[in-house]
């Protein structure tokens, strides 16, 4: 009867004080926090709290599989910054023209998106700077890929991954694309990030942004 465990994190705020007293226990410093939205802002705000720094966003959106736009194959963040799951789209023999204007679509999007979330034009100055990426958890690290890819091309001193909960295949893939995760939970059986919260209703744009505007 019921749930074979309980939830981990009563919500998204919850989970992310917990993240930022995890960050501070290992004494990680960073010159700006970047959640990806809708669900890693209420994550990012109380980390950025925590280590004093401020908050902003990084914005990507899955490129997904024809006819099942829910499967992610690829990712590409508001600048252009793409990740492809080459494997995927050869083994199911995914036309390039399909990929190449999905990608182009979902670049637009995600620029629309960062450019509604932020109140200026421009986006943070990320070189040399130490730099923490947050978000409410880590299913197939598509989303995750693009972000880290659009964080790397600034050529940042540091780059910090923080989640409070992943998949352990996918975590293990991002570990080598950043120089320092830290993930409050990895479940063997993990299934999707939801079922490691209590509470995880859907986010949206004006509750997302109402945690950039407590500055």
């Amino acid at each position: 009867m019921g749930r074979n465990r309980s939830p981990t994190f009563k919500n998204r705020q919850a989970a992310g004080q917990r993240l930022g007293e995890a960050l501070r226990e290992r004494d990680i410093t960073v010159d700006i926090v970047l959640a990806i939205p809708r669900g890693g802002l209420p994550i990012g705000r109380p980390v950025a709290d925590a280590l004093d720094a401020p908050l902003d966003i990084a914005v990507a959106k899955k490129i997904g599989a024809p006819n099942n736009p829910e499967y992610a194959i690829g990712a590409v963040a508001a600048d252009g910054a793409v990740w492809l799951n080459t494997d995927v789209i050869e083994q199911r023999e995914i036309p390039r023209d399909y990929v190449a204007s999905t990608r182009a679509e979902m670049a637009e999007a995600a620029r629309q998106k960062a450019q509604r979330y932020r109140s200026s034009e421009s986006s943070p100055t990320l070189t040399g700077k130490r730099v923490c990426l947050v978000d409410d958890g880590v299913a197939t690290g598509a989303t995750a890929r693009a972000c880290i890819e659009q964080i790397r091309q600034a050529d940042p001193e540091r780059l910090v991954l923080a989640v409070p909960v992943a998949s352990p295949r996918a975590m293990s893939d991002l570990e080598a694309l950043v120089d320092e995760v830290v993930c409050l939970e990895r479940p063997s059986a993990f299934r999707a990030v939801g079922q490691y919260y209590e509470q995880f209703e859907q986010v949206s744009d004006e509750a997302a942004m109402s945690y950039l505007a407590e500055e």
